[in-house]
C-alpha cells in the first residue's frame, strides 16, 4: 500500500521535529527553569518555616513577659495593700493617741470645772446660810420682838438646812 509507505517518509520528518522541540523543551524547561522554581520555592517555604518558628518563639516570649508583669503587678498590689494597711494601722493608733489626749485634756477640763462648781456651790451655799441666818434674825425680831445673836441664828440655819 502506497499511503502507508508515504507514512514513513512523511511524519518521519515531523516526527523528528516533534522529539527534537520535546527534548529541547524538556532540557530548557525541565532541566534549566524547574530546578531554579523549585529552589525559589523550597527558599520560599523555608522562609515561611522559619517566620512561622520565630513567630511562635516571640509569642512564647510574650507570653512569658505578660506571666512576669501580672507576677509582678500581683506582688505589687500585695505591697501596696500591705503599705495602705500599714498607714491605716498607723492612722489609728495616731487617732486613738490623740482621741487619749483630747480625753485626758477634757478630763483636766471637766474637774477644774467640777471643783468650781463645787466652789460657787459652797460660796452660795454659806451667802445663802448667811442671808438665812439674817431672815432669821429679822423674823423672830418681828414676831417675838426679841433678839438671836448672830451664831445662833446661823446655827439653827445650818441644822434646818442639814436635815431638809
Amino acid at each position: 500500500m502506497p499511503q502507508i509507505a508515504q507514512l514513513a517518509a512523511t511524519y518521519s520528518s515531523q516526527i523528528f521535529w516533534l522529539l527534537l522541540t520535546f527534548g529541547l523543551v524538556f532540557f530548557v524547561i525541565g532541566l534549566g527553569m524547574v530546578p531554579k522554581i523549585q529552589s525559589t520555592v523550597d527558599l520560599r517555604n523555608a522562609k515561611i518555616a522559619d517566620d512561622l518558628a520565630r513567630a511562635k518563639a516571640a509569642f512564647a516570649r510574650a507570653d512569658e513577659i505578660e506571666e512576669d508583669c501580672r507576677k509582678r503587678d500581683t506582688e505589687n498590689r500585695a505591697s501596696a495593700q500591705s503599705i495602705v494597711a500599714d498607714a491605716r494601722a498607723k492612722a489609728a493608733a495616731e487617732s486613738e493617741k490623740q482621741v487619749a489626749a483630747a480625753d485626758a485634756k477634757i478630763a483636766v477640763q471637766i474637774a477644774s470645772a467640777e471643783e468650781a462648781i463645787a466652789a460657787s456651790s459652797a460660796k452660795a451655799l454659806t451667802e445663802i446660810e448667811a442671808v438665812a441666818a439674817e431672815a432669821a434674825q429679822d423674823m423672830v425680831a418681828r414676831i417675838s420682838g426679841g433678839e438671836v445673836s448672830r451664831d445662833a441664828a446661823t446655827q439653827a440655819v445650818k441644822v434646818a438646812l442639814a436635815h431638809g
